[in-house]
């Protein structure tokens, strides 16, 4: 029987694991088949406190671990939950065919960004592909760059006009002849002097020399017809995905299947918390996540001393 065990790896898991352990509540940590989340996938982050230099994501992700093992959490490497019941604790989740039966449990399984499944783009994926303006877009190779932004919607608009203040110019391709952005965010987007839209188009493939993204090859949407536009960098922001199946049925998600969490990170569960990405649609952020890891280790331990039940 654990006490906790807290299912993934990055920034909220691990934050998770500090505070649990130090806790001396000796949580047994699920890392999933991608340890470190999506933030072990990425290059240097410049936006993490602490790091006035940046600090590559892996090691990041590799010293978070080693703090919260210094603690006493325990770790199921390269682990994946495959089955999970939340009838009244104890609760039992299914580890690689092995089921193992803990008191409080802690979700932070994260999302995974929409892809456009086009040629070149997992090949150039963090050399000038990426999924998130904040996180990337002040990196040296793309300042005073051409940029492109794929989407429509709000956070279109956002990563847009984030990348203004670092691109010589910003291509914003719709697949429609309209944004659906709400109408404040595409006033703005639109407005802007360095954003481009170009309608009716798609991607069709990122291309890349050098080991850097150099263009994209598009295709219009009503016409057919093909081009290549150069950029640095192709943003793209057609949404998210919250790696949340395993849960359908058992946790209150919203239409999109991100965790509903009540009073801090609550779930619809009593001693079931969630954190980071598989709840958080708006910010998104390495040190979000890491502090609603924080907040679930926090209310999990007063749970379990009967504070918070």
């Amino acid at each position: 029987m654990e006490n906790v065990i807290i299912i993934g790896s990055g920034c909220a898991g691990w934050t998770a694991a500090i505070y649990c352990a130090r806790a001396n509540l000796a949580p047994l940590v699920v890392t999933g088949i991608q340890p470190g989340g999506l933030l072990a996938t990425t290059t240097l982050v410049e936006n993490f406190p602490g790091f006035p230099e940046g600090i590559l994501g892996p090691d990041l992700m590799l010293a978070m671990q080693k703090q919260a093992e210094r603690f006493g959490a325990k770790i199921q490497y390269l682990s994946e939950v495959t089955e999970v019941h939340l009838d009244p604790p104890p609760f039992s989740v299914r580890v690689n065919g092995q089921i193992w039966h803990t008191r409080a449990l802690i979700i932070a399984v994260g999302a995974q960004p929409r892809r456009l499944g086009v040629p070149g783009e997992k090949e150039w994926e963090g050399k000038g592909v990426t999924y998130c303006a904040t996180c990337d877009g002040a990196l040296p190779m793309f300042r005073n760059q051409p940029l492109v932004v794929v989407g429509g919607g709000d956070s279109a608009c956002e990563e847009a006009l984030y990348l203004t203040r670092f691109a010589s110019q910003v291509y914003l391709i719709h697949r429609r002849d309209r944004l659906r952005a709400s109408k404040i965010m595409a006033d703005r987007a639109l407005g802007h002097p360095k954003i481009q839209p170009i309608w009716n188009t798609v991607v069709e493939a990122v291309l890349g020399e050098k080991n850097q993204v150099c263009a994209v090859e598009l295709k219009n949407t009503q016409t057919g017809q093909t081009s290549k536009l150069d950029c640095a960098g192709v943003f793209v922001a057609i949404g998210h995905v919250p790696n949340t199946r395993l849960f359908e049925g058992k946790l209150e998600l919203d239409p999109d299947g991100y965790i509903r969490v009540f009073q801090g990170t609550r779930t619809s569960v009593p001693g079931v918390f969630a954190a980071g990405d598989c709840v958080d649609r708006i910010y998104r952020q390495a040190i979000t996540a890491a502090g609603m890891g924080c907040m679930a280790a926090m209310d999990a331990e007063r749970y379990l001393s009967g504070s918070g039940s």
